[in-house]
């Protein structure tokens, strides 16, 4: 029977730090179990020396490969070209920061092998984030299960394991506007949950700023939910029927007692009012629309400027 691999991708950032660590914990954790492995990071344009520190592990561990990507196309491009280019039976996408325990992985490995195509790793909790991170997650998460077509589990991030059945069903997926977490849960699939509890940082800090993460759940939102338009055309609806509903009031009123009907400073308000309610419309039009255009364009959602030479898998005798 041929020995099943399973492959650990990492999408990093200047992580130069953290590299040596995570490989050395990865290894130990496979060392008791019956399975190959590899651990494929892709190098999202880092500015240190990220891709050294990798290919120094190379020499020591025959499990490492890498990708390096000419410059810096965000997380979920870089987690797409470890998609594209893990070999392994199943994926486990996670971060080398730590923060996502590879403690875990031989319980996801077993779930797995139970038949489940998907083994999501839950937080039990964020009591490690900033109070307005926890906050404004637990709003997005909220938000996004009331408008998006698709449900996504919320303490639920990129760390998983999906088999090679689920792996090529997202391949296949050729969108350039990539929402990765929205994407793993559109593909369906029998599922299970294993749950952690998130540390800190080993080493380094975030690269994830506010502006970012504003970004990030914009994209969430343009790409799994038309909710935003729907709502404008409701809100036109409505204000259209109030329009028009007071206008005939006046008509009414001035045929019926001859009066006047004063009103600049209404006319003045209701007019600003309505040009600020058309322009927030025109900007969430323009998000709809600016998606589009990039999908038109076509153009390749990475570009690699390197990559290990062979396909080095750690094969247990």
């Amino acid at each position: 029977m041929t020995r099943q691999t399973v492959s650990i991708v990492c999408p990093v950032y200047n992580e130069q730090d953290n590299i040596p660590s995570f490989v050395q914990i990865v290894s130990s954790v496979f060392e008791p179990l019956d399975q190959d492995f590899e651990i494929l990071f892709i190098d999202d344009g880092s500015s240190d020396l990220t891709l050294e520190s990798v290919k120094k592990e190379i020499a020591s561990c025959n499990a490492v490969r890498f990708v390096s990507l000419t410059r810096n196309f965000g997380k979920d491009a870089a987690l797409t070209a470890g998609l594209n280019h893990a070999t392994g039976d199943a994926v486990i996408p996670m971060d080398v920061d730590l923060q996502d325990p590879p403690q875990l992985i031989p319980e996801m490995i077993a779930l797995w092998q139970l038949g489940n195509d998907v083994v999501l790793a839950r937080r039990k909790s964020r009591h490690q984030d900033s109070w307005l991170k926890r906050n404004s997650a637990n709003l997005y998460y909220y938000l996004m299960s009331k408008v998006a077509e698709q449900h996504l589990h919320s303490n639920v991030g990129d760390f998983r394991l999906l088999s090679r059945n689920v792996v090529d069903s997202i391949n296949k997926l050729e969108e350039r506007s990539r929402y990765m977490q929205g994407i793993l849960s559109w593909v369906g699939y029998k599922s299970a949950f294993v749950e952690f509890d998130r540390q800190e940082r080993v080493s380094g800090s975030t690269k994830f700023n506010f502006k970012k993460l504003l970004h990030h759940a914009l994209d969430g939102l343009t790409s799994f939910s038309t909710v935003p338009l729907r709502f404008w055309s409701l809100l036109g609806i409505f204000f259209s029927t109030i329009s028009f509903s007071y206008g005939i009031y006046i008509i009414l009123y001035t045929l019926i007692t001859g009066g006047d009907t004063d009103g600049f400073a209404s006319i003045f308000t209701a007019i600003v009012f309505f040009g600020g309610i058309q322009l927030i419309g025109i900007g969430v039009l323009g998000e709809y629309i600016g998606r589009i255009y990039i999908e038109s364009k076509a153009r390749p959602l990475y570009l690699i400027k390197e990559q290990s030479e062979c396909s080095n898998t750690s094969t247990k005798k």
